[in-house]
């Protein structure tokens, strides 16, 4: 343990509509404070705490002794008002086998640990980070846990008339405090692009209507993103009818709203965000319990846009452009009725068979406007698109469609270094989209549904390297876990940020 002088960082509270309670600090010593203690324990491996008084390490031992507790990953333990301690508590996480760490376990570690400790009420923990050594650099270790613990404290609480505090104060010891604040400040930009999709996803959709979205995307200006956003008169006049038409039902209609970082001057990358603000299905209306969780139908284009912040905060060299598809599909005498035929600005002509498979729909016009005016290098579209693919992958994974082995290669290593993973599922089906008078339908007749959808969007893809993300099922968490709390996750955000700061 280091005795060398105190050097703190304390991270910034983000700027959000959520609260954000976790306080985050680095030294190169422990202050010995009253409040919690945590440290750590490597699996089959005896513990070793030299810079604490005997009686409280023999204390320690008989109490994992006595709780079966022998360092497996994730499993806590913990003494009350240790011997010899100014401590009013210890804890010890264990944390598996050394080498095995990585960014995913840390940050997940993170979040279970924020969870623990804000049920026991603990208001300061100094976190015995110093001697932690295994093949990644402590300074990346430290700031990954650090990350996992307020993406896990931040709540969405705008509804809510009183709520509970429990401001949490974190000091860590680490090697190299420089090091870790280079480390977490990157992190931090990412947050808070996952703050932003987490909180446009988690608003009641009366307050999210996609004028709402977009102003909320024209406050990106200030970071040096240009935000272009079109309405249904002017998507009309580019024949962009696929999407013009899914909003008809609601009273302001559609918008296109387009976020663009331009970082470099290589050809960019196009993230296309599925943004229904509400989804009732339209005539095919939604029944059941399902439809009250319809509000985070847009969860797509939040992730992009949350992204598109990231990078420009952190003031990337890339070159990248979120264009968004927003609507809400409601019912009304203007809605498009199933058995319309919609003419895309692409030329290709779709049957809606089913006006609740709109968010290709959308999809289909904002693909072409990103291909037709920014030519991208790369397309990424993310979309809550399909129950098929819940069915299919539940809400652990995300669906990942593409022809491109390198991308899908690509983005499944990004996936699972920040806990957003991804499972490949095939392209195909086709022929279930055929149309005895359209081009196209816009559900299959047969065959699996995440695939059809996804056979759907290959139409619009042209000649572009493209992949399809289905984060359906992965949009809101019914309970916290991890580094993930209650409500909208901001799936994808980290993901698409990891993928393209590493590639």
């Amino acid at each position: 343990m280091s005795t060398t002088r105190a050097v703190a960082f304390t991270a910034a509270i983000i700027a959000s509509t959520s609260a954000i309670s976790a306080d985050v600090q680095f030294s190169q010593k422990l202050n010995a404070e009253a409040g919690t203690l945590v440290l750590f324990k490597n699996e089959h491996i005896s513990a070793s705490y030299p810079f604490l008084h005997e009686m409280t390490q023999q204390q320690l031992e008989k109490a994992m002794l006595a709780a079966q507790f022998n360092g497996k990953y994730g499993d806590f333990v913990e003494v009350l008002a240790p011997t010899n301690s100014n401590y009013d508590r210890i804890v010890i996480a264990g944390i598996g086998h050394i080498n095995e760490l990585n960014k995913s376990t840390m940050t997940k570690l993170g979040g279970n640990l924020h969870g623990y400790l804000l049920k026991k009420k603990v208001k300061l923990a100094e976190v015995a980070f110093d001697d932690i050594k295994g093949a990644i650099p402590n300074s990346e270790l430290a700031a990954e846990l650090a990350h996992g613990i307020r993406l896990r404290d931040h709540t969405f609480d705008e509804y809510k008339t009183s709520t509970v505090s429990h401001d949490l104060r974190y000091l860590f010891d680490v090697e190299n405090t420089e090091a870790t604040e280079h480390s977490y400040q990157q992190l931090m930009h990412i947050q808070q692009g996952v703050f932003l999709a987490r909180d446009l996803t988690s608003e009641v959709a009366s307050e999210m209507t996609p004028v709402d979205f977009a102003n909320s995307a024209k406050e990106l200006e200030s970071l040096g993103v240009t935000v272009t956003v079109l309405t249904p008169n002017e998507m009309k006049a580019l024949g962009m009818n696929a999407l013009e038409g899914v909003g008809r039902g609601s009273v302001d209609g559609s918008r296109l709203v387009v976020a663009h970082y331009k970082g470099s001057d290589t050809p960019p990358i196009a993230l296309i965000g599925k943004g229904i603000t509400f989804d009732s299905g339209g005539y095919s209306i939604k029944t059941g319990a399902s439809i009250a969780r319809m509000k985070s139908d847009m969860a797509g284009a939040a992730a992009a846009l949350g992204t598109v912040k990231t990078m420009a905060l952190s003031k990337a060299k890339v070159n990248v452009v979120a264009v968004m598809g927003m609507a809400a599909n409601m019912v009304s005498q203007y809605s498009i009725a199933p058995g319309d035929v919609l003419r895309t600005a692409q030329g290709i002509t779709v049957e809606v068979v089913n006006t609740d498979a709109e968010g290709r729909l959308v999809l289909s016009d904002a693909m072409w406007y990103a291909r037709t005016y920014f030519k991208p290098d790369i397309m990424i579209d993310i979309a809550t698109l399909t129950g098929s693919k819940v069915s299919a992958l539940g809400d652990r994974y995300a669906g990942i469609f593409s022809a491109d082995d390198e991308l899908v290669t690509q983005l499944t290593v990004a996936g699972k270094t920040v806990n957003e993973q991804v499972w490949r599922l095939p392209l195909g089906y086709e022929d279930q989209l055929k149309s005895d008078i359209a081009d196209l339908k816009n559900i299959g007749s047969g065959g699996p549904g995440a695939t059809t959808a996804a056979a759907f969007l290959q139409h619009f893809a042209g000649d572009t390297r493209w992949v399809h993300l289905d984060i359906a099922g992965n949009a809101l968490a019914s309970k916290s876990q991890g580094e993930v709390p209650a409500g909208g996750t901001g799936f994808g955000v980290r993901l698409l940020s990891e993928w393209l700061l590493s590639n």
